[in-house]
C-alpha cells in the first residue's frame, strides 16, 4: 500500500474506532442512566432507594456482590425463581439493564439489621458456625462466610431481615424455591425453632 493511502486508512480507521467506542459508550452511560431510574421508583418501592428495604417481608439488596444479584434477576425473568411480585415488575423490564440493577444495589453498603430475641440469636449462632451434624445440616458460614457477608455465588446475609430469611427457608423446605439443592436440603432438615434462631442470629450480623 502506498504510503499515502496507508495514512489516509490509518487516519480513517482510527476516527471510526474513536466513533464507535463513544456511541458503546454513550449507549453504556445510558443503560445505567435508565437502570438507575428504575431503581429508584419501580424497585424502590419495596426494596428502598439505597436497597435497604424498611418493609421485612422484602429482602435489603444492599451490600450483595453484583454477580449473584444479576443471577437471581434472570431466574426471576425465566422463572426459575418463583415470585409472582418479582415475576411480574420484571415481565415489563428490558434484561440489558438488568446488570444496571444488580451493580446500583450492590455499591450501597447495608444497613445493620436488629435483633428481636437476644436468646434466640445465641442458639443461632453455633448453628450458623458449626451447622447440626445430628440432622446433617451443614454450616451457613461455610457458603455465607463467617461474617455472613456472601460472595459472588451466595447472597449476604449479615443483617437481613427475619422475615425474609424465615420466608425463604419456609419456600425451600416446601420446595417452593428450587434453585439451590443444598439449601433446599437445609430448608428440610431444619427444624422451625433452628429457622427462627438463625434468623435472629443473622439479623444481628
Amino acid at each position: 500500500m502506498h504510503r499515502h493511502h496507508y495514512a489516509q486508512y490509518a487516519a480513517h480507521s482510527w476516527v471510526a474506532g474513536a466513533l464507535l467506542m463513544g456511541l458503546l459508550l454513550c449507549g453504556a452511560s445510558a443503560r445505567a442512566d435508565d437502570a438507575r431510574k428504575l431503581a429508584t421508583t419501580v424497585c424502590a418501592a419495596c426494596h428502598g432507594p439505597d436497597g435497604n428495604s424498611a418493609d421485612p417481608q422484602y429482602p435489603k439488596l444492599a451490600g450483595m456482590e453484583q454477580e449473584y444479584l444479576l443471577r437471581q434477576l434472570s431466574a426471576f425473568a425465566s422463572g426459575k425463581r418463583r415470585e409472582e411480585a418479582m415475576t411480574a415488575v420484571l415481565a415489563n423490564v428490558d434484561p440489558g439493564l438488568f446488570s444496571g440493577l444488580a451493580a446500583y444495589f450492590g455499591s450501597f453498603a447495608a444497613a445493620p439489621g436488629k435483633v428481636a430475641n437476644a436468646q434466640l440469636a445465641a442458639q443461632g449462632k453455633p448453628l450458623y458456625d458449626d451447622g447440626n451434624t445430628d440432622s446433617g445440616v451443614p454450616a451457613c458460614a461455610g457458603c455465607h462466610q463467617p461474617d455472613g457477608k456472601g460472595n459472588a455465588r451466595f447472597p449476604r446475609l449479615a443483617g437481613q431481615h427475619q422475615a425474609y430469611v424465615l420466608k425463604q427457608l419456609a419456600d425451600y423446605k416446601s420446595g417452593r424455591r428450587a434453585t439451590d439443592a443444598l439449601m433446599t436440603t437445609v430448608g428440610k432438615r431444619l427444624t422451625a425453632t433452628e429457622a427462627q434462631a438463625l434468623a435472629e442470629y443473622i439479623a444481628g450480623l
